[in-house]
């Protein structure tokens, strides 16, 4: 199986959690971001990620993948229930996560894979300035969003409770939607996670396999 995929979409880490958790071989090819031909001619649509499956057909949507892998390993299957409480909460943080993120996913170094040539990361700065704002003007209002993430990291670390996992003592789809939000907050100097979300994190990266950006944070 091959998935197509960026290094920093979120949805994208849905995908590749599944295949770390249930240890299912998969081929990673990381598309450039201004590479429209591709996944318009797999899938109809400029998206990731898209999953080659065994009989070559292609398939989008990550939530969808992620149901499909983890039925093809054969094991336990993830818990599907999503709390109200933490749904809410990825719908507050995604109101401002962005402004976080997305000026510093270009600026990374080295630079990821996705933004390997000037081309691509124009094209990213001016279809994402279209939602966000100007990236320098995001930058320079980074205490204001890092006060409003610091505010509502301590309700999702309730959220967690002493379990190692949202859903309980196994990962499920709470995991599957909330870890890349966190994982790409990694990116993010001066962030301060409570102890008990970064042992979260840090878990499931070693099990997904979806490394961190905390040793480039910027």
């Amino acid at each position: 199986m091959k998935l197509y995929l960026y290094d920093h979409c979120p949805f994208c880490v849905r995908a590749r959690m599944i295949f770390g958790l249930r240890n299912v071989p998969v081929e990673e090819i990381i598309l450039l971001n201004d590479d429209e031909a591709t996944p318009i001619g797999l899938i109809g649509a400029k998206q990731v990620p898209i999953l080659q499956k065994p009989d070559g057909s292609h398939m989008g949507e990550s939530l969808d993948i992620v149901r499909y892998v983890d039925e093809l390993a054969g094991q336990a299957r993830l818990d599907e229930t999503i709390r109200p409480a933490v749904q809410a909460w990825v719908d507050q943080v995604n109101k401002f996560y962005n402004h976080l993120v997305m000026p510093r996913e270009v600026r990374l170094e080295p630079p990821l894979p996705e933004f390997a040539t000037a081309e691509a990361v124009a094209y990213f700065v001016q279809k994402k300035e279209q939602n966000i704002g100007s990236f320098e003007q995001n930058l320079a209002e980074t205490n204001t969003y890092l006060e409003r993430i610091h505010l509502a990291l301590p309700e999702l670390a309730a959220l967690l409770g002493e379990q190692p996992y949202l859903n309980g003592s196994a990962p499920g789809m709470e995991d599957i939607i909330i870890f890349p939000v966190l994982r790409n907050l990694t990116l993010v100097k001066g962030i301060a996670f409570p102890a008990k979300l970064q042992a979260y994190i840090e878990r499931l990266s070693a099990e997904s396999k979806v490394s961190l950006y905390s040793d480039r944070a910027l």
